[in-house]
C-alpha cells in the first residue's frame, strides 16, 4: 500500500465527538497537527485540544440544522478534507421484541442522520474535487447477529449506501470508506449508548437473550482499544488508495470470514437452482 507522505495538515469534520470512536478520532487527528470540527448534541466538549477543535451543537436527524452547521463548518477553514459520520447508537433486542418507534428511531439516527450529513457535504466536496467520507458502521453492518437485528439493519443500510456512493464519487476524486469495528472498549454497551427493547419474549432466551446477557458481561471488558482504532482510521485517510472497507479487530475479521464462507457454500450448493431461472439461450 503506497501512502501519501505529505505533512500538510488536514481539516476533519466528525459527528459525535463526545465519546467513543468520535472522541478518540478527534484526539488522534489533533495529535498529528490536524484541525477538527466536531459535533455533539449540546455543542460542548471537555477535550484539551490546544485550539485545534471547534464544536457545534447538532442533532443529525434534523436535516435543516445539518445544512446550517455544515455551512458554518466549511466557512471556518474554507475547506474540509475528511467527513466522518460517527453519530449513532445501538439497539439490543430480538426483531419481534423491538417496538416500531424504537426501530424508526435507530434508523433516523444511524442511517438518515448519516444521509443528511452526506447530502449536505457533497456540494462542497464536489466543488473541491477532493475529500474522504468515513462512515462508521459495525461488523453488525456486514453480518447480522441475534439481538441486534434492527441495529444491524440500520448499518446494513449504511453499507449499501456507502458502496453505491463510493462508485459515484470515485470519478470525482472523492473517497468513501466504511469502518466495521468489532467489540471495542467504548461505552457502546452502556446504558448511555445502547438502547434495549422495551419488552422481553421468553421464546428468544437462547438467542437474543444470550446476547443480552453477553452485553452486560462484555461491558468494560471488550478486547479492542479505541485509541488504536482511531490511529488505524487516520492511517486510511493518509493512503492514496484507501479501502472501501476497514475491518477492525480480530473478532470482526473472524465474523467476516465466517460469513464469506457461508455465502460461498450456499452459492455452490444452490448454483444449479439459481441458474435454472433464466430464459433459455436461443442459438444464433
Amino acid at each position: 500500500m503506497k501512502e501519501n507522505v505529505t505533512a500538510k495538515p488536514k481539516v476533519w469534520l466528525i459527528t459525535g465527538v463526545s465519546r467513543g470512536f468520535g472522541r478518540e478520532l478527534a484526539l488522534a487527528a489533533i495529535a498529528q497537527g490536524d484541525s477538527v470540527i466536531g459535533t455533539t448534541r449540546n455543542g460542548q466538549s471537555d477535550m484539551e485540544t490546544s485550539g485545534k477543535l471547534i464544536v457545534f451543537a447538532l442533532d443529525v436527524t434534523r436535516a435543516q440544522d445539518v445544512v446550517s452547521v455544515l455551512t458554518k463548518a466549511w466557512q471556518v477553514h474554507g475547506h474540509i478534507d475528511i467527513v466522518v459520520n460517527n453519530a449513532g447508537f445501538g439497539l439490543l433486542g430480538a426483531v419481534e421484541e423491538v417496538e416500531e418507534a424504537q426501530a424508526r428511531q435507530v434508523f433516523e439516527t444511524n442511517f438518515f442522520g448519516l444521509l443528511n450529513v452526506v447530502r449536505a457535504a457533497l456540494p462542497n466536496l464536489r466543488s473541491q474535487a477532493s475529500g474522504h467520507i468515513i462512515n462508521i458502521s459495525s461488523i453488525g453492518g456486514f453480518a447480522g447477529f441475534p439481538g441486534y437485528g434492527l441495529y444491524s439493519a440500520s448499518k446494513f443500510a449504511v453499507e449499501g449506501l456507502s458502496e453505491a456512493l463510493a462508485a459515484e464519487l470515485r470519478p470525482l476524486g472523492i473517497h468513501v470508506t466504511i469502518v466495521e469495528p468489532g467489540y471495542f472498549r467504548t461505552n457502546f454497551l452502556s446504558g448511555s449508548s445502547l438502547q434495549r427493547a422495551s419488552r422481553v419474549i421468553d421464546a428468544y432466551a437462547a438467542t437474543s437473550g444470550k446476547t443480552r446477557e453477553s452485553a452486560d458481561e462484555r461491558d468494560g471488558q471488550q478486547p479492542g482499544n479505541p485509541a488504536l482504532a482511531a490511529k488505524a482510521i487516520v492511517a486510511v485517510t493518509q493512503s492514496e488508495h484507501p479501502p472501501l472497507r476497514l475491518i477492525l479487530g480480530p473478532d470482526a475479521i473472524a465474523r467476516v470470514r465466517t460469513k464469506l464462507t457461508q455465502v460461498a457454500e450456499d452459492l455452490q450448493a444452490w448454483e444449479t437452482v439459481s441458474l435454472s431461472t433464466a430464459y433459455p439461450t436461443i442459438p444464433d
